[in-house]
């Protein structure tokens, strides 16, 4: 009750009527005031009614105002359907019937306004059956319903006219563009004239050129009679096909099938043509028809600019705002009586779409069905002609049909159950639309208020505490998985030791005695080491002494040559004979001393030749 008085506030404040009311004062009004109000609503819908009704007796006003609300259609509500309560209530001046006009007149002004300027000329007078019996007054009457009927036609013409868009300043405009164009053309025409004329045989030339023209459009015309001609025959070889199909299909029908599956099947038929030609196929002529309209009056309106586009455009955002407000208040309402019509209009919808939407599969798997008949006919007519070819049993076919029969129950069940998903998806979706543009309402109240208290931002704040909190709770819990798992690994690694220990032990058992071996004899080296380390040293020092007796004796002036190949010799004893001894070595270089200033004879006493000798010693 509450958003009627505040619609029927609104509407009085706006124009035409420029009312200053509000809720309080409005609900305060007396009934004559009340009575007034509408009256004045009444007048704005058809003029002859702005009358004072204070200067009208309450029967007359009572009367007046129920022949007009007649004339609209306007029906009471249920609890005042009784015409002498409505009545009463309209004489007393009542706030419910008053109220409930109010609301219906205010929802419907431009039509009611429409049809009340319709109503003048279109209720015919009543005339009593004994006046028609005067041949002039019949005549009369006749003439005046021949001239309703004419009204009605003009009216509609109008309103076409109206709605078609067009405007006298642009049809001005058009006829005068088009005007213009004339004038330039008949100059054109003119010059061109002019121009042939100077040519000679010009009258030839144009009887040859206005012979190609005619010729050129009867090839037109062909081409588009050939055209037509193809697209009927193959329209007739279609037409064709499809009786031999179907004969085909009552032929084995006849032959395989009861008269009882032939009465159900020709019902089943029967029902699904019967719903394609009653509802389906109208629904689509006139959506069609409806699409066509819109479509012409698109293209016979003038070009529109990019102003228009955006005025159209605010309209259309304004439209769709009003559709959002309106939906919100009828949700805040709440009325169990319009949740029940709303959740059985709602089942209806969806029982007319599934039913509309199974005639769609049945007529789209019917004209499947055609084409794959088609073409199996035209393979089996090329098969017929090639020589073993192979074709599907009986059998195996019932089988093949079969298997596709329970396919096709299971697509049917998986569609049937996409289209409800589809369904509940689309309310779910609007559902929070609206939940969303509930909660942006309630956030825009909640920041006013925080604005209003001086604790701006409070929500926000609580909202980043949750947000912590969550997020907090989050690592908390990582945290938890982190330790299970580092447990778990722990564990694993533990065990994994155990199995390499245990296999590693008859190994270590074997490496104890090989360690004890390896160290004994790594001591056993190092003693051998040390003594190889001091003999070396020993001789090292006994290689420098005697390179300084060979040094000192190589410096000597005769025999140098005699002199180097045995100290070479020499070298090369000591250098790869390390173990003889040192007093071998030092007689053997003092003979050598006291015998190199004699001949080469006393080379002698070395066993063959230099070769030899050199052999020998490193030997």
């Amino acid at each position: 009750m509450s958003e009627q008085l505040k619609f029927i506030v609104e509407q009085l404040n706006r124009e035409p009527f420029k009312k200053s009311f509000n809720l309080i004062t409005f609900d305060s009004q007396e009934p004559m005031q009340l009575l007034q109000i509408l009256n004045d609503v009444l007048a704005e819908i058809d003029p002859k009614q702005a009358i004072d009704i204070r200067e009208e007796l309450p029967e007359q006003t009572t009367k007046r105002m129920i022949t007009l609300l007649g004339m609209l259609k306007y029906k009471p509500p249920g609890s005042l359907s009784e015409a002498s309560s409505f009545r009463q209530g309209l004489v007393m001046g009542s706030k419910p019937v008053v109220h409930h006009i109010l609301f219906w007149l205010l929802q419907k002004l431009p039509e009611l306004k429409k049809r009340a300027y319709l109503a003048r000329f279109l209720v015919k007078l009543e005339v009593p059956t004994d006046f028609l019996q005067d041949d002039v007054i019949a005549d009369t009457y006749h003439q005046y319903e021949e001239l309703v009927e004419g009204f009605k036609t003009y009216h509609k013409d109008c309103e076409q006219l109206k709605s078609s868009g067009f405007s006298t300043a642009e049809i001005r405009r058009d006829i005068t563009a088009m005007e213009e164009e004339k004038e330039q053309l008949i100059k054109r025409v003119e010059r061109l004239r002019k121009r042939v004329e100077s040519v000679s045989n010009h009258q030839r030339m144009l009887e040859l050129t206005r012979q190609l023209r005619v010729e050129k459009e009867r090839e037109e015309a062909l081409a588009q009679q050939k055209q037509e001609q193809k697209n009927q025959l193959f329209q007739a070889e279609q037409r064709l096909q499809r009786a031999q199909l179907q004969l085909k299909d009552l032929n084995q029908a006849a032959a395989d099938a009861k008269p009882e599956s032939v009465m159900k099947r020709l019902e089943e038929e029967i029902k699904f043509n019967s719903y394609m030609v009653m509802d389906k196929l109208p629904k689509e002529v006139q959506s069609k028809r409806v699409a066509v309209q819109y479509l012409q009056k698109v293209a016979s309106e003038p070009a529109m600019g990019q102003a228009e586009l955006a005025q159209l455009e605010d309209k259309i955002r304004e439209a769709n705002i009003q559709i959002n407000q309106l939906i919100e208040k009828r949700m805040m309402r709440n009325d169990p009586m319009d949740d029940k019509l709303s959740l059985f209009r709602q089942q209806a919808s969806i029982i007319s779409r599934k039913k509309e939407a199974r005639a769609e599969e049945l007529q789209e798997a019917r004209e499947e069905l055609g084409t794959l008949e088609r073409e199996l006919h035209m393979k089996s007519s090329q098969a017929r002609g090639q020589d073993g070819a192979q074709f599907i049993r009986g059998d195996e076919f019932k089988r093949y049909v079969a298997k596709m029969r329970s396919k096709n129950v299971g697509y049917k069940k998986k569609k049937q159950e996409l289209d409800s998903l589809k369904g509940e998806y689309g309310v779910l979706q609007r559902t929070e639309e609206i939940l969303k543009q509930r909660h942006d309402a309630g956030l825009q109240q909640l920041q006013s208020v925080e604005a209003q208290k001086g604790i701006s931002g409070y929500s926000n704040t609580q909202e980043e505490l949750e947000r912590v909190s969550a997020i907090k709770s989050e690592l908390d819990e990582m945290k938890g998985r982190t330790l299970d798992d580092m447990s778990e690994m722990v564990k694993k690694l533990n065990s994994v030791i155990v199995e390499k220990k245990s296999a590693l032990a008859p190994l270590i058992k074997e490496l104890r005695p090989l360690r004890q071996q390896c160290q004994e004899l790594t001591q056993e080296y190092e003693e051998k080491k040390g003594q190889y380390d001091t003999c070396a040293a020993g001789l090292e020092s006994n290689r420098s002494k005697l390179e300084q007796v060979l040094h000192t004796h190589t410096h000597t002036p005769t025999h140098t040559h005699t002199h180097t190949q045995p100290l070479l010799l020499l070298r090369l004893k000591y250098t790869h004979t390390p173990t003889q001894s040192f007093h071998s070595t030092l007689h053997y270089i003092h003979t050598y001393t006291h015998t190199h200033t004699h001949t080469h004879a006393a080379q002698a006493e070395w066993p063959g030749s230099s070769q030899t000798r050199g052999v020998g010693l490193l030997k």
